[in-house]
């Protein structure tokens, strides 16, 4: 096996890792969209025409390879599944609020993992940051102006009825979570 082949392999074998992602994030979305409360399509990204002129390039080189040289294709088959058939697959998640969760800008997060909110201005929408209890992050998710009340309405809800609590400090009455919404 030369260089340029077993560097494709390994190449293959990270796309191979990052399509194993996509579809089980689009899997999991098909699962919870029966429940979704408040959702939106998601913007495309900078470079999605990039994105599918990869697919394009990568689809037409996987036929070349196998059709016309006879040789494998792996990786280059695990980048046109990628930029070809999941970044488009993965654009039509709706981000949003779900009966379980939230789909941020890059993942789920269930209502008993939240354990901060805040809200941050932006040109054409606002941002919802949510922080995670269990893990040391926190995941964007962009809310459409049109959006936003109904946004905070929903929030404050999901906090008056115990599913989102927030902080983990001393609860001495003199504070009503839901205005944290």
């Amino acid at each position: 096996m030369d260089l340029v082949t077993g560097s494709l392999i390994l190449l293959g074998g990270g796309f191979f890792v990052a399509n194993a992602r996509l579809a089980l994030e689009y899997l999991r979305f098909l699962r919870l969209k029966r429940g979704a409360l408040l959702v939106w399509s998601s913007p495309r990204p900078p470079y999605y025409a990039l994105n599918m002129g990869l697919g394009v390039a990568t689809g037409l080189l996987v036929l070349v390879k196998l059709l016309v040289v006879h040789r494998q294709a792996f990786g280059e088959l695990m980048m046109f599944v990628y930029f070809g058939l999941l970044v488009p697959l993965s654009q039509r998640i709706g981000r949003g609020f779900y009966e379980d969760g939230i789909w941020a800008d890059s993942n789920f997060i269930p209502y008993t993992e939240v354990g901060g909110i805040s809200w941050r201005d932006g040109d054409h929408s606002v941002s919802l940051v949510v922080i995670s209890r269990l893990k040391n992050l926190a995941r964007r998710l962009a809310v459409p102006n049109e959006h936003y009340g109904a946004a905070r309405r929903l929030l404050r809800d999901k906090i008056g009825h115990h599913e989102i609590q927030l902080g983990s400090g001393l609860d001495l009455g003199g504070h009503d979570e839901r205005d944290d919404a």
